[in-house]
């Protein structure tokens, strides 16, 4: 984020530059607030980086509030990875499913302390 301070007109104007990924409909919120903003479409290759750097952007935010509308977000932004890498939600939750089916999950909460040869 970086913060351009402009003068327009008698009328302080602040810009705030932000160059990164947002929800469908963060500009429609953003102007009816009253303000403009500037936005473009991504190409594929562009948009798969910045999914990429959306997603840590999600998992630093989660593990600073550790908050359910975190863990949303960062569903959200590996639901989105998913599709834009060609893959649909059902096959991510099977190949989700069949790991969990042959290596667990993380209900026992077990933590791996060695292993010994």
């Amino acid at each position: 984020m970086f913060i351009d301070e402009r003068v327009k007109g008698k009328r302080h104007m602040a810009i705030i530059k932000y160059h990164k990924l947002v929800r469908d409909r963060i500009p429609e919120i953003i102007e009816s607030t009253g303000k403009t903003c500037t936005t473009e479409i991504l190409p594929d290759d562009e948009y798969l980086k910045m999914v990429d750097v959306k997603l840590d952007e999600e998992l630093a935010e989660y593990h600073q509030d550790q908050n359910i509308e975190e863990l949303a977000d960062l569903l959200e932004v590996i639901r989105a990875a998913a599709v834009a890498r060609g893959y649909t939600l059902e096959e991510l939750e099977r190949v989700r499913a069949e790991k969990a089916a042959k290596r667990g999950g993380f209900e026992k909460k077990i933590l791996l302390i060695e292993v010994k040869d």
